[in-house]
């Protein structure tokens, strides 16, 4: 090489510029120095000068990127103009729809205050009869105007929750006189039945308070286990993105999966369009909740055995017996012959016996796609078929198969692949 390099260059730097001097000689030749004259009118003189090949080339290049950007912008304009003014009619489409729902919002607000008002002055009335020694006609015409407020704020709470729960709700109304003059509509043509149920009223009330309360609990708590479940369920958020899977996805899953050890699939509540939002929420809030329960059940969570150390992660590592690179699919365990191992998760035995380089293994299906395999065994504790509970024994650690020591070799696979389990692990 260094004869070569010796009876063809004279130096080094000449063999590395080489590539260059080859790419200016093609510019040379394509762009050639010129001499160029240059007139002034004025005067009559003629000036010329030398164009060099560097500034014509450099000429060239800005009429390239100034053509460029040109058609650039050209197509940029042509097609993106008309989308931008289609986004611009649907942005204002929106506007108007939103004032018109804040205006709606202003007067339904203003109405209520009126209405909040106005049972605060009755309710004192209604306190201070006793005192005042109203006649019963005179305490039943205010437990009517009560009974009408009440059917008013009914009438308010219909219209609020329309214009919350509708993705296509229009704007009805835009002064107050509009709703009042409906709502007068509405009272007269229900008067009758209002009367029919005034002696309801109060144990209806009663019933709302109570029924309150309880969604309120019941809300409460399952906030609060949700929170205790998703924080467990966030450590292996990453490797459930890497599988191709989502919280939700596998919520969805665990909710429909059953056996005799997990339980039967869950049935979600069936909460009718017209009820109340708060229905609605508890019984999306509780199958959310029985999701994240029945799926930190069902993954394979926890280390496979007491105090765990691992040796050995999972990736590329240099081979103990060939020196090479090679990827490690699971992650070893510190421990002696005779060690027990647990299942971390309830599941059905699915392989126990002999594997080519792993030795004397367990393989254990919890369902949703994922298995655990443990490997190097020296004893199996369970047959193929068993279903085995978290805690449940399944062999004992040893050095069985292609391994230099007593370890165990754990592995988690999503059907079929093993990925790496050590957030699974971690407590």
């Amino acid at each position: 090489m260094i004869d070569f390099i010796a009876r063809y260059f004279s130096s080094i730097w000449e063999l590395i510029t080489l590539p260059f001097r080859i790419v200016w000689r093609c510019i040379m030749h394509l762009f050639p120095s010129r001499d160029c004259t240059v007139m002034d009118i004025t005067t009559g003189n003629v000036d010329t000068y030398r164009q060099n090949t560097f500034w014509r080339f450099a000429k060239f290049c800005v009429t390239i990127t100034m053509c460029a950007w040109a058609a650039w912008s050209t197509y940029v304009y042509m097609y993106h103009r008309p989308l931008l003014q289609k986004r611009t009619q649907q942005l204002e489409q929106m506007r108007n729809k939103h004032e018109r729902h804040m205006n709606d919002i202003k007067t339904y607000l203003k109405k209520y205050n009126d209405l909040a008002r106005d049972l605060n002055i009755l309710d004192d009335k209604i306190s201070k009869a006793d005192k005042d020694k109203l006649s019963d006609k005179d305490r039943e015409s205010l437990l009517n105007a009560k009974s009408k407020i009440f059917g008013e704020l009914d009438f308010l709470h219909v219209r609020v929750s329309e214009m919350m729960d509708n993705e296509n709700y229009v704007p009805e109304f835009d002064k107050l006189s509009d709703i009042s003059l409906e709502f007068e509509l509405v009272r007269n043509e229900n008067a009758t039945i209002k009367q029919q149920n005034q002696q309801i009223i109060a144990a209806s009330n009663e019933i709302a308070d109570a029924d309150k309360q309880i969604i309120d609990i019941v809300v409460r708590l399952t906030d609060e286990n949700i929170s205790v479940l998703q924080a467990k369920m966030k450590q292996i958020n990453t490797n459930i993105i890497k599988l191709g899977l989502n919280e939700k996805k596998l919520m969805d899953q665990a909710n429909k999966y059953s056996n005799h050890l997990i339980g039967k699939a869950y049935i979600p509540l069936k909460v009718d369009n017209n009820s109340d939002p708060r229905y609605k929420k508890i019984a999306q809030e509780l199958e959310k909740w029985h999701g994240l329960k029945r799926l930190t059940t069902i993954l394979p969570l926890g280390a496979p055995l007491e105090k765990p150390r691992i040796t050995s992660q999972f990736g590329n590592r240099k081979d103990p017996f060939t020196g090479k690179n090679k990827q490690h699919k699971g992650i070893d365990f510190a421990g002696k012959i005779g060690t027990e191992l647990y299942a971390v998760a309830p599941g059905r035995v699915i392989s126990a016996g002999e594997r080519s380089g792993y030795g004397t293994t367990v393989e254990i299906d919890h369902g949703l796609g994922f298995t655990t395999l443990y490997a190097h065994l020296s004893r199996i504790m369970v047959s193929r078929g068993d279903w085995v509970r978290p805690g449940t024994v399944i062999g004992l650690g040893g050095s069985s198969g292609r391994s230099t020591g007593p370890h165990l070799h754990y592995e988690i696979r999503y059907k079929g692949t093993p990925f790496n389990p050590t957030n699974f692990v971690k407590d």
